[in-house]
């Protein structure tokens, strides 16, 4: 099929190459030039394992495509907006702008026939909304809703082997619109539907609700575990024993029970905030007033790692103290550092005087342009050096296999806190380090 993507950050170039992959000709377009060139060159604008091999196979292919004309989208048949919809600043909703212009944007350009697809996660009454815009310039084109499930360090194999596929369509399941958008749809996903991956389609608000629902109830199971965390810290238990406990019954499990620092990044917070503003315009904010305090639990854990440097430096002051912090991504795998949970520690012991040397295997860039006070260098080794206290805050797996004895041969003090819990206490204990962690004795 001839397929568009609006939109290439993240979403939609992992997206169209994904398309391209599975045998789509597809054009990617984007306002950002320089975006567009990197992509144009088969490099990757981002951080993300397997999308630079990816972008060069589909490329070598003829299939993909990336342009900064709009124009280039007139050819295709269906259209994918993948624009972002970041938080509004100071507000909990989601800022439309982006979605809105795209919208008006691919309208201008499509043609009887043809089907837009939102992947874009956008407050519940957006598509119902932008259908009926759609339509209005072009009645015989349709909209679907499409939402997207990527894990930032996964998003490729999320793309070509999904656990499921949503649709939101017209008048829902029966329709006779919705059924023809069904078609196309699975005309673009048959390789995926084929290998079994389940299909569901519904109307534009359910599945508009899908994604924030999903996210919710993650940051739900995350904060819980990190609220039990404060709970062991008082009263002498060990939250990575307690989680090993409850997560073996089957209606609980044990993923997402990993207490730390908890969670950030460019979709868990500022969606569960979105959902929150929504639903307070629709009169059901008493719904969900516990994403209230499960966002509180989440912030609070950074907070407490501060706090426990302090702690752990005893009479040493934090202001003049030597923080080596390894991890500024806001999860191993990416170069993230929107709303990381790792920089607004690091940030914050740096604002109290502290001198941070920090490190990350990807983030490094984007960490110097949310935070430029701090030292940056390239190694964990480096980063240790001379250091006061250690801090692990991103998991990459360099990190998690740290030899403490080697370490501690470059440390002024054998201090280290664990803020993802996946270092061995014991270990670290007998080379001679200080070892402390979110819920742990």
């Amino acid at each position: 099929m001839k397929i568009s993507v609006v939109g290439c950050g993240y979403l939609g170039a992992v997206h169209a190459a994904c398309m391209a992959k599975l045998g789509h000709e597809v054009v990617g377009v984007d306002v950002d030039q320089e975006k567009i060139d990197a992509l144009a060159a088969g490099k990757a604008p981002f951080f993300e394992p397997g999308l630079p091999e990816l972008l060069t196979e589909t490329h070598a292919s003829g299939r993909l495509r990336f342009t900064t004309d709009m124009d280039a989208i007139r050819d295709a048949d269906v259209h994918f907006v993948c624009v972002g919809t970041p938080q509004q600043a100071g507000s909990f909703a989601a800022d439309l702008t982006y979605v809105d212009t795209a919208f008006r944007e691919v309208a201008a350009r499509v043609k009887t026939g043809d089907v837009v697809v939102g992947k874009s996660t956008v407050p519940v009454g957006t598509a119902g909304r932008l259908a009926a815009e759609l339509t209005a310039v072009v009645p015989g084109a349709t909209l679907a809703w499409n939402p997207e499930f990527l894990r930032e360090g996964f998003a490729v194999k999320d793309t070509l082997h999904p656990d499921r596929i949503v649709y939101g369509v017209t008048g829902g399941v029966g329709d006779a619109t919705g059924e023809q958008t069904v078609t196309t749809l699975d005309a673009v996903y048959a390789g995926a539907l084929a290998g079994g991956t389940p299909r569901i389609v519904t109307d534009f608000a359910t599945a508009e609700l899908v994604k924030v629902a999903a996210n919710s109830f993650l940051a739900t199971k995350i904060s819980f575990i990190n609220a039990m965390a404060e709970l062991c810290e008082v009263a002498g238990g060990d939250v990575t024993q307690l989680a090993d406990a409850i997560g073996h019954d089957n209606r609980i499990g044990r993923r997402f029970l990993n207490a730390g620092l908890g969670f950030g990044g460019g979709c868990l917070p500022k969606d569960i905030r979105a959902f929150m503003a929504r639903a307070e315009e629709l009169g059901a904010d008493q719904a969900v007033s516990f994403l209230h305090e499960i966002d509180a639990i989440n912030l609070r854990r950074r907070q407490r790692m501060v706090d426990l440097t302090a702690e752990v430096l005893g009479d040493q002051p934090v202001a003049g103290a030597r923080v080596a912090v390894l991890g500024l991504a806001f999860k191993p795998n990416s170069d993230d550092t929107r709303d990381s949970p790792a920089l607004d520690v690091a940030a914050s012991l740096h604002a109290l005087g502290a001198r941070v040397v920090a490190t990350d295997p990807e983030a490094v860039v984007n960490a110097r342009r949310r935070v430029p006070g701090l030292e940056y260098v390239r190694t964990a080794e480096e980063a240790a050096a001379g250091a006061d206290v250690v801090l692990l805050l991103t998991e990459w797996q360099q990190y998690r296999d740290l030899d403490p004895t080697a370490l501690a041969e470059l440390v002024a003090h054998r201090r280290i806190l664990d803020g993802r819990n996946v270092l061995d206490p014991i270990a670290w204990r007998a080379a001679g380090w200080t070892y402390r962690a979110l819920g742990r004795p």
